[in-house]
């Protein structure tokens, strides 16, 4: 039984999610705060009465954009706490889901909120808070949140075979289709190096074990991955193909 936070400084849209909760039987009380001062200070002392007094919280439910304090400035803080509650983020911006996710938040869930998008993140927030000794899933190190069709999901970066930079966004390209996320390509770079991604282009990041081919034409370079053909820039050729040769044991 679940004891819950709600945090949304729009007080229509409190109500709505303090109702939906509270009919969810696996939700033992569930209470409000309208701004993020209000709600730091009733955390802080439900952690500092610890987790068998009546006032404790198990879960928060954190809007992101709201008067003063964010929901993500309200996560950061929460973060430096010894045992803090865990976190869902319920808002209507889809662009914040990575910054989320870095922030181990358990899941985000879109406004408007549906009755069972609700009931799946409350029973993760369930199977999590029910094992306080599991790892928390680190969202940021195996799994990239996607949006589809107004639900967020997680796709497994060991899926994705290269990507693709679009402005600030880069696509995600996988072998059942392609995604679009908020993130620039480079960060994407430094975030999954050690995973076995290679800068071939400024436009392109691949993971080096979906290399199917290298081609030479003319002094030019390209790899084949899958059934896409990407040109590999002067800048990248040596290293990228270093990398092969080693990989090889060549």
């Amino acid at each position: 039984m679940l004891r819950v936070l709600a945090v949304d400084d729009e007080e229509p849209a409190l109500e709505e999610l303090l109702y939906l909760l509270r009919a969810d039987p696996r939700i033992r009380s569930a209470e409000g705060a309208t701004g993020a001062t209000e709600a730091l200070r009733r955390i802080g002392s439900a952690v500092e009465a610890g987790p068998d007094d009546p006032s404790a919280i198990d879960v928060v439910f954190l809007d992101i954009h709201m008067a003063g304090l964010t929901g993500l400035d309200v996560a950061q803080l929460l973060a430096g706490f010894a045992a803090p509650p865990v976190i869902v983020f319920v808002t209507a911006h889809e662009g914040f889901a990575v910054q989320a996710f870095d922030l181990k938040a358990v899941d985000y869930v879109l406004k408007p909120v549906r009755r069972e998008r609700l009931a799946e993140a409350v029973r993760r927030v369930a199977e999590q808070v029910g094992d306080r000794s599991a790892p928390v899933l680190d969202t940021a190190n195996d799994q990239i949140p996607v949006e589809l069709g107004g639900v967020i999901r997680f796709i497994p970066i060991d899926d994705i075979a290269y990507a693709e930079a679009q402005g600030d966004y880069a696509r995600l390209h996988t072998a059942t289709g392609s995604h679009l996320v908020r993130v620039p390509l480079t960060t994407l770079e430094e975030r999954w190096r050690s995973r076995g991604f290679v800068r071939i282009h400024r436009r392109h990041l691949v993971a080096l074990g979906r290399i199917d081919e290298l081609r030479l034409d003319a002094g030019s370079m390209s790899v084949c991955v899958g059934t896409a053909e990407l040109a590999v820039s002067r800048r990248h050729a040596r290293a990228l193909r270093d990398l092969l040769m080693r990989r090889t044991g060549r």
